[in-house]
């Protein structure tokens, strides 16, 4: 009975250390796309629309937990904790028939059942498509800790909310949610009418508008998912060109910032002038880790440098200044320049790229690919290995192209993706490749690792699973009715899959 009793409680504690929450971005600060989720399924169907509605089936599905209905776009990877599901969507499915027209969307869902709980419905920022591209959304995937939860928004905020919504009630200190839902009135047009808050509307705990506090220019989009490391949040400000694609408005706005996790204030920003050199805009996320020693903040910049900062501004002159531990140029000299020594133009296919992906933090390294727009087409690329403690490479690998995912490291094995469609797996040490599967449609999120599997959308709608090992094998390709562009996520059992359209739930369980 002793035996029996240990083995019981052994196994109890082997289920509950497989799961777990995925809270952020990747799910950790070190971004690492790798969970220890167990028992996921590969055997699965998203099931059949019901003739003329956006409705599911249920009958057509297989190890379905949950679906629910975002809007048209959807580009956020899901983050779940404490029993909730948070995702970034558009507007052009209302939850709220009074809540109308073209809005970035935060939205909150039941764990377990999938129920819609609350919204939060952003209006646009009114600059037009340069700054915030008609029904692109919510593009950022929320930090969750405790009942708060922070992102930045299509309008170029940073927002904290209580991730129970207005369901217990108005939170402070921002207390204007009414003002803050109310659109900006058309042109020639009389003001719209002040919007409601209902109980099934987002608690605004707090906002920081980096245009009007630091004069950023965002480009298309704002779409950084922040890291918190203590009291403090770490943000990408977006900041880039404008129209003409030549031109950058704000060359000396901060593109990563520092603010105090509680309240909103301004902590921190970078001093290193990567707004004058920025070649298109700064979409990465940071990361966080230890690197020789000392806590580094990582951020893959618009530049195509790599940075290593210190998590603590110091104070330089009469700005509070992120201070640059080491930095890295991740775009080979060959793609900068040809052998003549003349500049090669941005955009080309052999040309220079900046960083859309995340750098992953892991064993005292960092990792990174070169990318850019999606829009731009197919280039080449390069993923370098960066020493965290010096900031001096590893290694390089320059046989896929360009990348906006972020990479997946387990067991000593690197698997990523570039835009064109392939997965490549890599010896994590050397760099050396192992072999490439090519999906055959863009790809635009990024490979999960979890329970010995490889989980992988793409532009097609086609989730490809790949057993993870050196050697390549295909598990299976799951159809889905529309382009999967975010990312898999393994949370507490259950995997969900992000379509532009729809959120699904599986488990096996």
């Amino acid at each position: 009975m002793k035996r029996l009793h240990t083995a019981l409680l052994l196994a109890i504690s082997t289920i509950a250390a497989s799961a777990a929450d995925s809270p952020q971005w990747c799910g950790s600060a070190g971004r690492n796309m790798v969970s220890t989720e167990k028992g996921l399924p590969s055997d699965f169907s998203p099931g059949k629309r019901i003739k003329g509605t956006e409705d599911i089936d249920p009958a057509t599905t297989k190890n379905l937990k949950w679906w629910a209905k975002l809007g048209s776009q959807s580009y956020g990877t899901p983050s779940v904790s404490g029993g909730r599901v948070l995702v970034g969507t558009n507007n052009e499915v209302p939850r709220n028939p009074k809540v109308q027209g073209d809005r970035g969307v935060l939205m909150s869902f039941e764990e377990k059942t999938g129920k819609f709980e609350w919204q939060l419905a952003i209006p646009k920022l009114g600059a037009g498509k340069v700054s915030d591209w008609e029904y692109l959304g919510l593009c950022s995937t929320p930090t969750i800790e405790g009942d708060r939860a922070w992102f930045v928004t299509n309008k170029c905020e940073v927002v904290c909310v209580d991730i129970k919504g207005q369901t217990n009630g108005n939170d402070g200190p921002f207390m204007d949610e009414a003002k803050y839902f109310t659109p900006l009135p058309a042109p020639n047009q009389p003001p719209p009418p002040t919007a409601e808050v209902g109980p099934q509307d987002g608690d605004v705990i707090w906002k920081f508008d980096m245009r009007d506090e630091l004069g950023v220019f965002p480009h298309n989009i704002t779409s950084s998912s922040v890291v918190i490391e203590g009291d403090k949040v770490f943000v990408v400000t977006s900041n880039g060109v404008d129209w003409t694609h030549t031109n950058l408005p704000a060359p000396q706005a901060p593109t990563i910032v520092c603010l105090n996790k509680k309240t909103g204030e301004l902590l921190g920003e970078e001093t290193a002038k990567i707004g004058e050199r920025t070649m298109h805009c700064n979409w990465s996320s940071p990361a966080l880790g230890e690197l020789g020693g000392k806590k580094t903040v990582v951020f893959g910049a618009g530049d195509g440098f790599t940075y290593g900062f210190n998590p603590e501004p110091k104070k330089v002159g009469d700005t509070d200044a992120l201070e640059v531990f080491w930095k890295f140029d991740c775009v080979p000299p060959e793609y900068r320049a040809d052998q003549s020594g003349a500049k090669k133009k941005y955009a080309e296919f052999d040309g220079p790229s900046e960083i859309i992906g995340t750098p992953v933090v892991h064993n005292g390294r960092v990792y990174i690919s070169i990318g850019q727009d999606p829009e731009h087409g197919e280039g080449v690329g390069c993923l370098s290995c960066i020493d965290g403690a010096t900031g001096k490479p590893v290694w390089q690998y320059k046989e896929l192209e360009r990348s906006i995912s972020t990479v997946s490291i387990a067991d000593g094995l690197l698997y990523t993706c570039d835009y064109s469609g392939r997965v490549h797996c890599l010896d994590a040490e050397t760099g050396k490749k192992l072999w490439v599967f090519d999906t055959k449609g863009h790809i635009w999120g990024s490979t999960l690792v979890a329970d010995g599997k490889i989980y992988v959308g793409n532009e097609e709608g086609e989730l490809n699973i790949l057993a993870a090992g050196r050697e390549m094998k295909k598990l299976a390709t799951i159809e889905f009715p529309a382009q999967i562009l975010a990312c898999p996520v393994a949370a507490n059992g259950v995997l969900y899959i992000t379509t532009m359209t729809h959120l699904y739930a599986f488990s096996t369980k």
